[in-house]
């Protein structure tokens, strides 16, 4: 994405927040000894947010205080458990302190001329002191403004705090509610004046599905990555936010050649696929791409590869059992740890949730080859854009780490073709694997054509196979027929092939 001439920019030492991902969107983490706002609609995980910068900081040996408005310290500490953050052990060390400003009896507080924010200082003032304290958030300003009049007058306490921060270099977090995903910064228009970053949390309700997202939306005199990028929230972890599009195309490319897992394919692919390569086989129901996704991983087997298979559709035992009826024994595999089969839902969470796992069990595995079957189930659980989003990370994953990849996409016809760029897919793939039916002169074939493949030659010829005990057989080309990817076959007589045939030398 495009960012803003750097001759605007001057330096400033940045503060790692530790939240995954959240540092490379703002290259670097926070601006150091500045105040960020983080604004969100109620549930946008801006406590979670505020939280996690201390926690992060306490982990790096920087200490922190949490002042809060509307929850009690109580609550906070049961809340923040679920993520394994043992805040009460951090206090009796010392390293994080509270500056209860919350109401205590659960009502609003009874407020008569002007509302001081002075005595709030000196606590947090002195909290500073007593856990020397780097880092402070502060949570929620919504709550003082619910209940004062007077927003000005707030306005001018809030500069003296963030002043006050400033000046002993403490680097700050404060949140405020939003009364809307897109539109005003803040519900009472004031924070943002007060705050040196912005920092928007939303929770979007698109096509019937919540998809949460972050932007940094002011960095006052620093770069930072621009728009919206999509975050989790994940037991034992908190946010992490998934940079999609902040991957840079910097990644080497290999020329060594690695198999199909069948001698026929590899021939008509030139030779194998490149190493790095990621390969798309398309085709509908019971065309031949499980047992292409399970050739695949024997091939890598059978040279000494480690590969992984991460299955959305089918179950372990209907994996293991097919894998059998084509030869292919993943359970010795298996045995051996030469393989991992991981079977999940699609819809048992979230697309964001699923690649931060997916990306977890390849690091921890190591694989040199993974194949995805089917990477089209998962479109199902977000949206064209998220899908889309999900594509380009886990391709830059791969890509990263040079590992072979190989999905399975799901066609709807059953005959003819389907567009696989409408899947999102394809334009981000090297090579294009078509698997079709076809009715020739009233019996229904199937047929094999490498589409495209980057940086080889490759043979164009639509190719019949059948499937028996031994796996698949790639048989002859369809030389006299032509219709077939669209659906409507029809033969040519051989005078007008080789006519043919004499256009495409010539060109």
């Amino acid at each position: 994405m495009s960012q803003q001439p750097q001759s605007n920019f001057i330096f400033i030492d940045k503060v790692k927040t530790g939240i995954s991902g959240f540092d490379l969107l703002a290259e670097g983490g926070l601006p150091k000894g500045r105040t960020t706002l983080v604004a969100g609609t109620a549930g946008s995980a801006k406590t979670i947010f505020a939280c996690q910068f201390l926690v992060e900081g306490i982990k790096e040996g920087e200490n922190g205080v949490f002042v809060t408005f509307e929850e009690s310290p109580q609550a906070i500490r049961r809340n923040m458990q679920g993520f394994g953050w043992d805040i009460e052990k951090w206090e009796a060390e010392e390293k994080w302190a509270f500056v209860d400003a919350s109401p205590k009896t659960g009502n609003r507080p009874l407020v008569s001329g002007e509302y001081d924010l002075g005595p709030l200082l000196a606590r947090l003032e002195y909290a500073i002191e007593k856990v020397k304290a780097q880092r402070v958030s502060m949570d929620s300003l919504g709550a003082v403004f619910s209940y004062v009049p007077d927003v000005s007058q707030v306005r001018g306490d809030l500069f003296d705090i963030a002043w006050a921060l400033r000046e002993r270099e403490i680097t700050s977090v404060l949140t405020s509610e939003r009364t809307q995903e897109y539109g005003d910064i803040s519900r009472y228009g004031v924070e943002e004046f007060v705050a040196d970053n912005v920092v928007i949390l939303r929770n979007v309700l698109l096509e019937e599905k919540r998809r949460r997202t972050i932007e940094i939306l002011k960095y006052r005199g620093t770069p930072h990555q621009h728009g919206e990028f999509p975050f989790t929230i994940l037991p034992e972890q908190g946010i992490v936010v998934i940079p999609f599009t902040a991957t840079k195309l910097e990644r080497k490319s290999s020329k060594e050649r690695v198999t199909s897992g069948n001698a026929e394919l590899d021939s008509m692919c030139g030779g194998g696929f490149f190493r790095d390569s990621i390969i798309l086989v398309s085709g509908a129901t019971g065309t031949g791409k499980t047992l292409t996704a399970t050739e695949f991983l024997a091939g890598g087997v059978n040279n000494g590869e480690r590969c992984l298979l991460f299955a959305f559709e089918e179950s372990r035992d209907q994996l293991f059992r097919n894998a059998a009826g084509w030869g292919v024994d993943f359970e010795k595999m298996e045995r051996e740890k030469n393989l991992k089969v991981v079977c999940r839902y699609p819809e048992e969470t979230g697309l964001e949730n699923h690649l931060v796992t997916m990306k977890q069990i390849i690091e921890d595995f190591q694989p040199q080859r993974i194949a995805i079957d089917s990477i089209s189930a998962l479109g199902q659980v977000t949206t064209s854009k998220g899908f889309r989003e999900f594509i380009l990370g886990l391709n830059s994953i791969i890509k990263k780490l040079r590992i072979t990849g190989l999905f399975t996409a799901n066609t709807s016809p059953l005959m003819g073709s389907v567009s696989v760029t409408e899947a999102q897919i394809s334009t981000n793939t090297d090579v294009i694997i078509l698997l079709r039916y076809v009715e020739v002169q009233g019996e229904v074939h199937r047929v094999l054509t490498v589409l495209k493949m980057r940086g080889s030659r490759h043979h164009k010829e639509i190719r019949e196979f059948l499937i028996d005990d031994d796996g698949m057989h790639i048989g002859r080309s369809f030389r006299n027929v032509t219709g077939i990817l669209s659906g409507n076959p029809s033969y040519v007589n051989q005078s007008e092939l080789d006519r043919l045939s004499g256009l495409f030398e010539d060109c």
